[in-house]
């Protein structure tokens, strides 16, 4: 049965999928200055995979702006590391808090901004070779459902 042309109209730019392999580059976890958003339950991960009460968590690894939660950053060579960002001694990306990271960072490369158009993509791609490396033809095939959840989850 043909689709209608309503139905092809709304299908989004990415609609056979996309591919991606994060390649352990760091580079969604540096750069300018910006926010790691978290909400009370990621909190409550984060703070006990380090072993900290919460309130203690908050104190050192936390900052409050406009009334919600980012995670603190430490400034490395001119550039703006996660807080929970280290580098192995081949310089790959290792977060010290992955299994309990906050949806803002299990969702990247899938963010709203980065999904608007195809012209999106290819920026964030300038600095994300995971993306690269997808456009290129490798990676792992994400399908549009898969994509659709991860834009979904991603706080604004």
């Amino acid at each position: 049965m043909p689709r209608s042309d309503q139905s092809v109209r709304s299908a989004p730019w990415y609609a056979q999928g996309l591919r991606f392999r994060c390649t352990q580059c760091g580079n969604c976890c540096t750069g300018p200055t910006g926010f790691v958003w978290f909400d009370m339950d990621e909190l409550t991960a984060m703070a006990e995979h380090v072993g900290l009460p919460a309130t203690t968590f908050l104190r050192r690894h936390a900052r409050k702006i406009d009334g919600r939660w980012s995670l603190n950053e430490r400034q490395v060579n001119g550039q703006y590391d996660c807080v929970f960002l280290q580098r192995d001694d081949e310089g790959k990306a290792l977060c010290t808090i992955y299994p309990v990271r906050p949806a803002q960072c299990r969702t990247w490369p899938f963010w709203p901004e980065n999904l608007e158009t195809a012209d999106d993509w290819f920026d964030a791609a300038k600095t994300c070779p995971g993306i690269r490396t997808g456009l290129e033809g490798g990676g792992d095939f994400i399908p549009l459902k898969h994509i659709r959840i991860q834009r979904d989850r991603t706080p604004s």
